[in-house]
C-alpha cells in the first residue's frame, strides 16, 4: 500500500494548475481587507483602516494595495508570459507596501502602542500568498529557434 502511494507520487509531478485562480481570489480578498479596521489608537479614539485614517498622518495606506491588486487581477487573467513576469514584479511591490503598512500602523510612537486588528495580519498574509502564486504559474513555454 505504501509502495503504491510512493510510486504515484513519483509519477505525478507537483504542478500548480490552480495558482492563477488562488491568486485572483487572494487579490479580491486583499481588496476587501482594505475596508476593514487595521489598528486602533486608544488615546485619540481613532480606528485606522486602509481608506480611513483621519486624525493621523498616514493618508490612505490601502489605496496603493488596492491599485496593485487591480493590476495583478488583470495580469492573472492574461495568458501571456510577459504578464506573468510583470505580475511577479508588481506582487513584490504589493508585498513591500503591505509590510510597510504593517510596520507603520503597528509601531509604538511616543510611548503609545496601537491595538493591532486581525485584518492587519491578514493583509500581510494575503500579500505573501499572492507573491507565491505569481511565482507558480502553469504556463507552457515553447522554445522557438532551437
Amino acid at each position: 500500500m505504501i509502495l503504491k502511494c510512493y510510486r504515484f507520487a513519483i509519477r505525478k509531478p507537483f504542478t500548480m494548475k490552480h495558482s492563477q485562480t488562488i491568486g485572483i481570489v487572494a487579490s479580491l480578498a486583499l481588496i476587501a481587507i482594505c475596508f476593514l479596521p487595521w489598528s486602533f489608537i486608544a488615546s485619540q479614539q481613532i480606528t485606522v483602516s486602509g481608506f480611513y485614517a483621519e486624525g493621523t498622518n498616514y493618508g490612505k495606506p490601502g489605496l496603493f494595495n488596492m491599485a496593485m491588486c487591480v493590476i495583478m487581477l488583470v495580469m492573472f487573467l492574461v495568458p501571456a508570459i510577459w504578464s506573468k513576469r510583470t505580475n511577479v514584479f508588481i506582487a513584490a511591490f504589493n508585498l513591500a507596501w503591505s509590510v510597510r503598512n504593517y510596520l507603520l500602523l503597528s509601531s509604538c510612537m511616543m510611548g503609545e502602542c496601537p491595538d493591532k486588528k486581525p485584518a492587519l495580519y491578514i493583509l500581510v498574509g494575503l500579500s505573501v500568498l499572492i507573491q507565491v502564486m505569481t511565482l507558480l504559474p502553469k504556463m507552457d513555454v515553447s522554445k522557438k529557434g532551437v
